[in-house]
């Protein structure tokens, strides 16, 4: 096993940040460390509102750009859309933010890998769709069967190593053709890709 991954926590309720701080602690693949030295920084909330969103923005956007991990107490409709528009690479809802759901959630944001529990993702498609920033949407650059193939696996809910080995590509190819598909159509992260892709009729 290589080096914990480094995780910061940060709540405005001081329990709550001790109760996620000691959550992570006995995952010994991470570390809890100052925010400044975070790759994944785990941010709890009660509501999603618009400072949280700027709180979420205003971590990725510092020098390290750690990945971030949303618990939050509840989430209303949209809120989901709106997380992941703000950078956010995986939420979770407290309820369910056991040390296996959340260890998982911060690994794979580690890895530039987002997860959204099947309940969350489900919220996410039923949203009405956005406009695609750009000049044509979907139908602009509609996607290669390599593309729907990784969007596929990726609804499915695997991460990257496994849509690699499923369909024999290395894990960089994989890493590229989300990367393509997501800059393309100008959307946020591989579940925006996914939520745009499926309400389109493309998967």
């Amino acid at each position: 096993m290589g080096a914990p991954v480094p995780v910061s926590v940060v709540a405005l309720d001081p329990v709550l940040e001790a109760g996620i701080r000691a959550t992570l602690l006995v995952r010994p693949e991470l570390t809890v460390c100052e925010p400044a030295d975070a790759r994944v920084a785990v941010l709890t909330v009660d509501r999603l509102g618009p400072a949280e969103l700027d709180t979420v923005r205003a971590t990725r956007t510092q020098p390290h750009r750690p990945a971030v991990v949303l618990v939050a107490g509840a989430l209303a409709s949209g809120d989901v859309l709106h997380a992941l528009a703000a950078g956010a690479r995986g939420l979770l809802l407290r309820r369910e933010a056991d040390a296996s759901r959340l260890a998982h959630a911060v690994l794979a944001a580690a890895r530039d890998d987002c997860t959204l529990p099947p309940g969350l993702l489900e919220e996410l498609l039923d949203q009405p769709e956005a406009p695609v920033r750009g000049s044509g949407g979907w139908s602009a650059g509609m996607l290669s069967e390599r593309e729907r193939s990784v969007l596929r696996l990726v609804a499915d809910g695997h991460e990257t190593a496994e849509i690699a080995q499923r369909l024999a590509y290395s894990p960089r190819t994989v890493t590229t053709v989300v990367h393509d598909i997501t800059q393309r159509f100008r959307l946020r992260n591989r579940a925006h890709a996914v939520a745009y892709a499926l309400r389109a009729g493309l998967l």
